[in-house]
């Protein structure tokens, strides 16, 4: 075997490297569905909690028959005060719960892409050089490394080898 040909990938590597990485973006999307969905038990378990506290607060609060917009006496302040403390904290996980989703949504596209360029490499690239280079385009276009913190991609390898050459 020349040192060329042990320098040039098989199409067959390239196309599993795809799907590699395309695996590894959906198990993440899973874990961060995981944590995702433990915020949001979280935050039904507050909001359950917080409708305990306000249902009881009229009950602690002598006031009228009909609805008022006055204030509520200053008895209940703390109460009220921790309320809106335990809404800001709600509304804090609800929208890391937001920024989760739409960081799923990215991998979950990623991943997509990965397992269609590893298709497409199957059905038309016969060349492992080429099918290397429409990986190497593929992670640049799509900003690759930023979504893999513990595995260096394809293209990180090629610009660390041409950074060192």
């Amino acid at each position: 075997m020349s040192d060329d040909a042990a320098d040039t990938f098989a199409v067959d590597e390239v196309i599993e490297y795809c799907r590699t990485q395309a695996g590894l973006l959906s198990g993440r999307v899973e874990q961060m569905g995981a944590e995702a969905d433990e915020l949001l038990d979280e935050i039904d378990q507050e909001m359950a909690e917080l409708r305990s506290r306000l249902e009881a607060l009229p009950d602690e609060v002598p006031g009228t028959e009909t609805p008022s917009t006055a204030e509520l006496p200053a008895t209940s302040e703390s109460d009220v005060a921790a309320i809106e403390e335990r809404q800001e904290t709600l509304e804090e996980k609800q929208l890391l719960v937001e920024a989760k989703q739409a960081r799923m949504q990215a991998f979950q596209e990623l991943a997509a892409d990965y397992t269609d360029l590893a298709e497409d490499l199957a059905a038309e690239t016969e060349d492992g050089q080429e099918a290397l280079t429409q990986v190497l385009e593929f992670e640049a276009d799509a900003d690759a490394p930023a979504y893999f913190d513990e595995r260096e991609t394809l293209l990180e390898t090629a610009v660390a080898s041409t950074e060192t050459e």
